[in-house]
C-alpha cells in the first residue's frame, strides 16, 4: 500500500482515483477545485480530502495529475499552494494530463531540482476506459521514476510504457490523437458515401471490418455514426484542444501534417454546427449537413 494524492477528479480523474483506493489498495487523498467533488469522491471511496494541491501532496509517496489543460496543470503545481511546494524529497508526481511536451519538460526540471521525480503519463481509452481501468498510458520520464510508479499506474490501466525521457508520453499521445483524427474522417467518408450508394452500411462495415479497413473506430463506433448519434466518448472541444497541441508541435519539430489540420478545421465546422460536445465520431454529421 502506498500514500497516493490524485488531483482532479473529472470524468477520467474521479473513476481513476477511485481505482486507486478499490484495486490498488492505497490509501488515497483527493483534490478537486470543486470542493463538493472531492466530498462525493471521499464519500463514495472512503478517502481523505483536502483543500488545496499543496496539502494533498504532503506527506505522499505519489501524487497523481488529471487536469484539463498546460495552464490548468501550472496552477496545481507551481506557487505557493501547488504540489509541488508540499511534496516530500524521493516521492514521485505523474501526470495524466494531455498536455504539451514543453510542459513536461519544464516540470520535470522543476522536480529534479526539488528532489522529487516527475513521470508524464497522458492515457488513451476515455470515459469508460477510466471507469473499467483499462486505460493505456504512454509515460516520459527517467526508467528510474518509472519503474516506481508503474505498479501504482496498474490498478486503472491495461498498458502502461515508458516511451523515453520525459515529454515522451506527451509526444506519444500526439501521435495517438493523429491517427485517430484521419481514422475517423475515412470512417465519416465511407459511411457517407455507403449511404449515399443506397448500401446497407450493417452489412458494408460487418464484410470489410473483417479486412484491412478494419479499426477501433469502426467496431465502436459505426453503429451511433449511423444512427446519427453523437454522445459517445471524447468531446470536439476536447480533440480541438489535443491536435492544436499536435498542430503547435509539428512547427517546433518541421513534421508535416495537412490531414490533421485540415481535420482540425472539420471539427471547427461541428462546433459551429453546435456539436461542441458531441463525440469526435460526429465528423460524419459535418458530411450529412
Amino acid at each position: 500500500m502506498a500514500k497516493v494524492a490524485f488531483l482532479g477528479l473529472g470524468v477520467m480523474g474521479f473513476p481513476m482515483a477511485g481505482h486507486l483506493v478499490v484495486k490498488g489498495g492505497h490509501e488515497v487523498t483527493v483534490y478537486n477545485r470543486t470542493p463538493g467533488k472531492a466530498k462525493t469522491w471521499a464519500e463514495k471511496f472512503k478517502g481523505k480530502t483536502a483543500a488545496t494541491p499543496k496539502a494533498a501532496a504532503e506527506g505522499q509517496d505519489f501524487v497523481m495529475a488529471c487536469v484539463g489543460n498546460d495552464h490548468d496543470l501550472r496552477a496545481i503545481t507551481i506557487g505557493a499552494d501547488g504540489a509541488f511546494a508540499g511534496m516530500k524529497k524521493g516521492a514521485t508526481f505523474v501526470d495524466h494530463t494531455t498536455a504539451s511536451a514543453e510542459v513536461a519538460r519544464e516540470l520535470d526540471a522543476a522536480a529534479g531540482k526539488a528532489g522529487f521525480k516527475f513521470v508524464d503519463a497522458p492515457v488513451s481509452g476515455g470515459q469508460a476506459g477510466a471507469e473499467n481501468g483499462v486505460l493505456t498510458v504512454m509515460c516520459g520520464g527517467t526508467e528510474d521514476a518509472y519503474a516506481g510508479v508503474e505498479p501504482i499506474i496498474a490498478a486503472y490501466a491495461r498498458m502502461c510504457k515508458r516511451l523515453g525521457p520525459a515529454g515522451s508520453g506527451q509526444l506519444t499521445k500526439m501521435v495517438n490523437q493523429i491517427c485517430i483524427a484521419g481514422l475517423v474522417q475515412g470512417l465519416s467518408e465511407g459511411i457517407h458515401f455507403a449511404k449515399k450508394s443506397g448500401l446497407d452500411v450493417a452489412a458494408v462495415i460487418d464484410t470489410i471490418s473483417k479486412g484491412a479497413a478494419q479499426s477501433w473506430q469502426m467496431e465502436n463506433r459505426y453503429k451511433t455514426m449511423n444512427d446519427d448519434k453523437y454522445d459517445f466518448g471524447f468531446a470536439v472541444e476536447w480533440m480541438r484542444k489535443d491536435l492544436s497541441i499536435c498542430i503547435a508541435e509539428a512547427r517546433r519539430n518541421g513534421a508535416h501534417l495537412p490531414v490533421t489540420a485540415l481535420v482540425d478545421q472539420f471539427y471547427s465546422e461541428v462546433e459551429k454546427m453546435g456539436g461542441k460536445r458531441w463525440d469526435t465520431s460526429s465528423l460524419l454529421a459535418r458530411l450529412q449537413r
